[in-house]
């Protein structure tokens, strides 16, 4: 293969213990397979690893399916070793092989205690029925999005019991499904499942104009970090004090911060920012808070 090139992915493997190519990048990763591996790496790691979005580069694209013999992306690469692509990870990731390789406790199969109601397990076997020989699986990923499918189980999943019906599981869903409630609701909207979680984050909480004010006056330790997710013209004609943009820098520094760090999100109105904290509530932050009515209510 090209020297270059050769140079350079063995540059980026040694750059980290843990490095993955994927497609895309750990906050949007661009094919199912590397947004599984993702999920994988951030149940062990959080965000104690490197990555290099191959759609970006054709020469590693290419290249790194040559050094490795391997003609599939995502791939991984510990203490500069190639361990395997998405298939060979899940199988060390659920059997504990990867949890050793990084010198980590093995994680507990313990299956999770799942209630059911009568209502959604009647719906769910009535959708099975041409299921054949396909198993029902359940994914909680570490955004706390909820999906069921169907699938041929591999052998290392987790089964838990939900009434008298086996849901099959990854390790990292069950330690996030323990105690949920699952239960059938019939709307106007329509009807479907419902899945009651008790280990999400906190909801977002909504902050006024005035107690935004108040908490920033008291100059307390624990003062929020403000960001601001307008456009950068925007955000030149006045912010609040303290408040930064919401740009791929900021994202990051988020990303490094403690889980309870207090989140202030604010926009032009309020509508935007809301979805810019449920972001972050998802991603496991306790005390996210969307600045009510926008910068609009913080001029007036």
């Amino acid at each position: 293969m090209n020297q270059d090139v050769k140079k350079r992915i063995e540059s980026l493997i040694n750059s980290h213990k843990v490095f993955l190519f994927m497609k895309g990048t750990p906050q949007a990763p661009m094919c199912g397979f590397s947004g599984n591996t993702i999920k994988m790496l951030k149940d062990l790691l959080e965000d104690d690893f490197k990555s290099f979005n191959v759609l970006e580069d054709h020469d590693i694209r290419e290249g790194i399916k040559v050094y490795s013999e391997w003609p599939t992306i995502p791939q991984l690469y510990i203490n500069n070793e190639f361990i395997g692509g998405n298939d060979i990870i899940s199988e060390m990731f659920n059997t504990g092989e990867l949890h050793e390789i990084l010198a980590l406790n093995k994680p507990d199969r313990t299956p999770p205690n799942i209630t059911i109601s009568d209502d959604a397990l009647m719906h769910i076997k009535e959708g099975m029925k041409e299921a054949g020989g396909h198993k029902l699986f359940l994914s909680i990923d570490d955004a706390f999005n909820t999906r069921f499918s169907l699938d041929t189980p591999k052998g290392y999943e987790i089964v838990a019991q939900a009434g008298d019906l086996d849901l099959y599981m990854d390790i990292g869903t069950a330690e996030r499904a323990q105690n949920i409630e699952i239960t059938w609701l019939e709307e106007l909207q329509g009807s479907g499942l419902r899945i009651k979680n008790p280990n999400e984050p906190p909801a977002v909480i909504d902050l006024s104009a005035a107690e935004l004010q108040d908490w920033l006056d008291t100059q307390d330790i624990d003062n929020p970090q403000v960001f601001d997710v307008r456009t950068a013209d925007k955000i030149a004609m006045g912010t609040l004090p303290g408040g930064r943009r919401l740009d791929k820098e900021a994202i990051n520094e988020i990303e490094k911060m403690a889980k309870d760090t207090p989140l202030v999100f604010v926009c032009q109105v309020g509508q935007s920012s809301m979805a810019a904290a449920e972001f972050f509530r998802k991603k496991g932050y306790s005390k996210v808070y969307n600045l009510t009515g926008g910068y609009d209510a913080w001029k007036d």
